[in-house]
Order: C-alpha cells, then structure tokens, then sequence
C-alpha cells in the first residue's frame, strides 16, 4: 500500500503484458518502454524474427501468436507509431489479444501515440493513422481501447496507471474483432490512411 495524500492506496498489480509494434521504425520506443517497465510488468512479446511466416498460413500464425505469445497476457500495448497502421503483424496481434478463447481469455488493449507520429500531442487524432482494429475499438463514449499520447513525464507511473485501466476494462464489454485480418502489409498515403 502506498500513501497518497493521507490515504492508503493500493498497490497496482504487476501484469503480463504483451507489447505490439513496428519493429523497423519503433524498436528504440520499444526497448525504452520495456525498460521503464521492467519492474512492473512481466513482457511477453515477440522479438524480431521469433516467427518464421515463410509458407505458413495466416491462421497457423495466428495461433501461433495467441497460444505461445500471448497466451497469458492480460494486456495488450500497441505502439503507434507513423507506420504501424501498414503491418500485418501488428494486425494480427491487436486481433489476437481481443479473441477470447478456451484456453486463453481477451487481453484489456490500450494505445500509445509515439512522438514520431503526426497525431502525437494532438486532440483529435486521425483513426485511418491508426491499425485499422484498433480504431474500431476507439469510438464512443465507454470505448474498449483507450489512446494516450506517449509521457513526456512521469512516465513510469502514468504507464503503470494506463496498463491496469486496460486491465480492468477487458471485462466491462466485448471488443470489435470483425475485420478480415491482413493478408499483406498495406500501403497508402500516410495523409489518407490505409487502403484495403
């Protein structure tokens, strides 16, 4: 328990946390988040090229992710950087973590906006810059994934606060899967967004 203002508040668990990016363009926000989360989170991501998808149908992949990846996650982090919105991995993941199966439930999902984003520090944000899954589950007033921009202070603490608000959200309603899952990285003007 920790003291705040004269209260005792309780101390937020430590969760399993899977964390989906671009690898290309966002490993250094990657490496960075996991370091100032290693205390405080168990993470059960996948390294760069930890899944051979040569000759490898997409629902093997998928299986794969969810039962030997995300298998015991309880939240999902996507880092949302200016491309990420191309990758089918990223896809793949976010739709992974909102199936709720025997053997696995759901993940609570959030997202975070990083500085090389043209939305970063911005009110609106445009969700066809976003994994197209992901805004699906952005809208309305009790949406299912919350979107932060990344800390500029504070850091640890807002991170740790933001994971355990997803944690508790996965099971207040059920999240929109319904889209065809990539079958390739797209492509599109990063001003209009994807492209199906």
């Amino acid at each position: 328990m920790k003291a705040t203002g004269g209260k005792r508040m309780p101390e937020v668990p430590r969760h399993k946390v899977f964390i989906t990016y671009y690898h290309d363009d966002d490993q250094g926000y990657k490496d960075r988040f996991a370091q100032m989360m290693e205390h405080n989170i168990v993470d059960k991501s996948v390294q760069h090229e930890d899944i051979d998808d040569r000759q490898r149908p997409t629902d093997d992949i998928l299986r794969i992710i969810r039962e030997d990846y995300i298998a015991d996650a309880t939240v999902t982090v996507v880092l949302i950087g200016q491309r990420t919105w191309q990758r089918k991995y990223v896809d793949w993941e976010i739709g992974s973590s909102l199936r709720s199966t025997k053997k696995n439930s759901r993940c609570g999902v959030l997202g975070i906006i990083l500085p090389n984003h043209p939305d970063h520090g911005k009110p609106q944000r445009n969700p066809r810059l976003m994994p197209p899954r992901l805004a699906d589950n952005c809208e309305g007033d009790d949406p299912y994934v919350m979107i932060y921009d990344w800390p500029k202070r504070r850091a640890e603490a807002r991170l740790r606060e933001w994971i355990h608000r997803a944690f508790i959200r996965r099971k207040r309603k059920p999240p929109t899967n319904k889209r065809k899952h990539f079958s390739r990285n797209r492509t599109g003007n990063p001003a209009t967004g994807w492209r199906d």
